[in-house]
């Protein structure tokens, strides 16, 4: 009986489980989950006997290759640094991994031992990167095997709040790393438009947003991604006129956001003296002049900017826990958890939209192809749907050896993307597609 062992169940993890748990007496398989909290599963309710729980410390490398040593496959839910150590242990144990996080150059490096060993490692198999990538690659190269020409590619994707639970100005709560959140578009955005390489820096990045509709759930606006053109090659569209990937807001939220940016509340480098009377008022004090407030420094006029960073709490006088020494990142974050934490019955709201232009007959004409998906409370969130059950439907593959490529590889070939989308559209995860001439 071959083994699959889980690293972490956080906030993506339930769908994974779930049908990993429900899969295993069919497929013959044993489940292990590990996580330094058990709490974290009991409070999934997940009651399947086929599921191994242990509680270990999983920054801790001996625990790693204890947990690695028991596996056949490997299957990584923890945060993206401690990848590259699961990744070495792995090799050294001959294992197969797979995680839902893009492929670093690091990880990288691993393809041809991997390849060598014959091993999996299979990465960006999640959402955003996951499903966009496989999505979208199942629309191209059926255009290019009808002899169509690409000439345009944009592609969106945002996890936010379904109407019904958007309770708060900024129509915006947490359904991943929270951190991630806070450092949302650091760096310089770079992507084709005209045939021409763009970049967006991130003090410029908010202002540069891009208007979408939705049939179901009306208008947002969408904001570049970090680096676009790392997929070009892997997309199979060289020398196309405009190649973009972004993320997706509700409307306003990015000129609200580019406010707390300009004032320097998502920085990392310097840290805030502890301070037992520590307000958000006080830390945006130490980013102006004397005598001015934010409103004026910032020029903000608009009443619903105004709104969104008063509700945030930009001029709340409330105490603050910074008993260490913390940078104004890990404060605001601190803030953004507590203001848009997910409630028990709320939803979230997975949004996915391609716009792909392309010539065919000597006729320009474009597809839109969107997806629309809403979770059903704070545990079974369309997040964690999204996410987790790609990469468990990946992880089936791999037990019966139905994917033969090896090395570090993405979702990007037929053999991997064609069976995983076909399952997803039996759990309610499909896309509609109209296309314009």
């Amino acid at each position: 009986m071959k083994t699959i062992v889980v690293l972490g169940a956080g906030k993506s993890s339930y769908f994974l489980i779930d049908y990993l748990a429900r899969n295993a007496a069919e497929f013959n398989y044993k489940l292990i989950v590990a996580d330094a909290l058990i709490s974290n599963l009991e409070q999934k309710g997940f009651s399947y006997s086929s599921i191994q729980v242990i509680q270990s410390d999983l920054e801790d490398p001996e625990n790693l290759k204890q947990l690695v040593s028991k596996a056949d496959i490997v299957v990584s839910l923890l945060p993206p640094i401690l990848h590259i150590k699961v990744a070495e242990i792995c090799l050294e144990f001959n294992k197969h991994l797979l995680t839902a996080s893009y492929v670093s150059p690091e990880m990288q490096a691993l393809h041809e031992t991997a390849k060598q060993k014959e091993l999996t490692f299979l990465m960006e198999c999640g959402l955003d990167p996951g499903i966009d990538h496989m999505s979208a690659l199942k629309i191209l190269n059926e255009l290019k095997s009808k002899g169509a020409i690409i000439k345009s590619f944009r592609s969106y994707c945002g996890g936010l709040v379904a109407p019904e639970s958007d309770d708060n100005p900024w129509g915006y709560k947490i359904t991943w790393n929270p951190r991630n959140v806070v450092n949302a578009g650091k760096g310089t955005a770079q992507f084709i438009e005209g045939f021409e390489v763009k970049y967006v820096p991130y003090h410029q990045l908010f202002k540069r947003v891009t208007p979408l509709e939705f049939d179901d759930y009306g208008e947002f606006e969408a904001y570049p991604n970090r680096d676009s053109l790392q997929y070009i090659d892997t997309y199979g569209l060289e020398n196309i006129e405009t190649f973009v990937r972004g993320t997706i807001r509700k409307q306003g939220f990015c000129k609200a956001w580019n406010c707390i940016v300009q004032l320097g509340l998502t920085d990392e480098t310097i840290k805030c003296k502890a301070d037992t009377n520590f307000t958000l008022a006080g830390l945006v004090k130490k980013f102006l002049p004397e005598n001015i407030n934010y409103e004026t420094y910032l020029n903000i006029v608009d009443p619903e900017v105004k709104e969104k960073l008063a509700w945030l709490g930009l001029n709340s006088t409330e105490i603050l826990n910074n008993s260490q020494n913390q940078s104004p990142a890990d404060i605001i974050q601190s803030v953004i958890e507590k203001k848009w934490r997910l409630n028990p019955a709320d939803k979230d709201l997975i949004l996915m939209q391609h716009q792909i232009e392309y010539e065919e007959d000597s006729k320009r004409k474009k597809i839109v192809s969107s997806l629309q998906l809403e979770g059903k409370n704070q545990s079974e969130t369309a997040m964690a749907k999204t996410v987790g059950l790609p990469l468990a439907i990946a992880t089936l593959l791999v037990l019966q050896n139905k994917i033969e490529s090896k090395g570090v590889i993405m979702p990007t070939i037929e053999e991997i993307y064609n069976p995983i989308l076909k399952e997803l559209q039996n759990h309610g995860i499909l896309f509609g597609e109209y296309t314009y001439s």
